[in-house]
């Protein structure tokens, strides 16, 4: 039976439903994600229309099911992530986020610490920090979702956790200097690549400041991070495609 309750949540995704309703996924605190029924939003004086909006956050009133459509029926203490809503590249980055959390967890799963983390995430690219480092780390610490575990911490081979690293797909992790004749097809990345993927893959993201880091650098890690996610975790999202266009396309860096 239904209960009547009040969660904090992020929007994850809208869509239109019959002629005047839309069906809403609810990355939830509490409840874990949700899709939820919302009668009336496409209508031009629905109340509760600005508060599914994409890149919002708020505390929605909702009949809370077990299994099956939950029901929206209100919402107050609503937070807009306008920085992220008002530029196209910012959104998406941001989108992408959302897009990797909605397949790292099955609906109805309870993870107060993803929720906190894609929060944060969000609250700091909407707050001018780099969306590519966020992203990034994003995409590190979510790769236990997924089954993937590389070992970053210390070498593939003898877990040596000092000296010079390289990372290795095919001992799916990083090697020392002392055994990269194992691979001659590591990645040859530089030092300072390998060492912000090791940070990233263990940072706290509410203690870690703002990092600056080379185009070049950023290239690099790209580079690594999306072997990892097609060749490791098997995935490549529709909002990831776009944003490699974008990156691709000078007009949206204007932006």
């Amino acid at each position: 039976m239904a209960q009547l309750e009040q969660v904090e949540g992020i929007i994850l995704s809208v869509r239109d439903y019959r002629e005047s309703d839309r069906l809403v996924k609810i990355f939830t605190a509490n409840a874990g994600k949700r899709m939820f029924f919302v009668a009336g939003t496409r209508k031009p004086r629905s109340r509760i229309a600005p508060a599914i909006l994409s890149f919002t956050k708020a505390t929605y009133i909702a009949d809370i099911k077990k299994t099956g459509l939950c029901f929206l029926r209100d919402a107050k203490e609503i937070h807009y992530y306008q920085t992220i809503q008002q530029n196209i590249f910012l959104n998406a980055y941001a989108t992408y986020i959302l897009g990797l959390a909605d397949a790292a967890l099955e609906d109805g799963v309870v993870d107060g610490k993803l929720y906190h983390r894609i929060e944060r995430v969000l609250e700091r690219m909407d707050d001018g920090e780099d969306p590519e480092i966020l992203v990034n780390i994003f995409e590190m610490q979510l790769l236990p979702y997924f089954g993937v575990a590389p070992a970053m911490m210390g070498c593939a081979v003898c877990n040596d956790t000092t000296g010079h690293f390289d990372f290795s797909m095919r001992y799916q992790g990083i090697l020392c200097e002392k055994h990269w004749d194992k691979d001659p097809y590591r990645m040859h990345a530089s030092e300072r690549a390998v060492y912000l993927l090791r940070l990233f893959s263990a940072v706290d993201i509410d203690k870690i400041g703002q990092i600056s880091v080379k185009k070049e650098t950023k290239q690099e890690i790209r580079k690594i991070l999306d072997l990892i996610y097609t060749e490791m975790v098997g995935i490549h999202l529709k909002s990831k495609s776009f944003i490699d266009k974008m990156e691709n396309t000078n007009f949206f860096k204007e932006i």
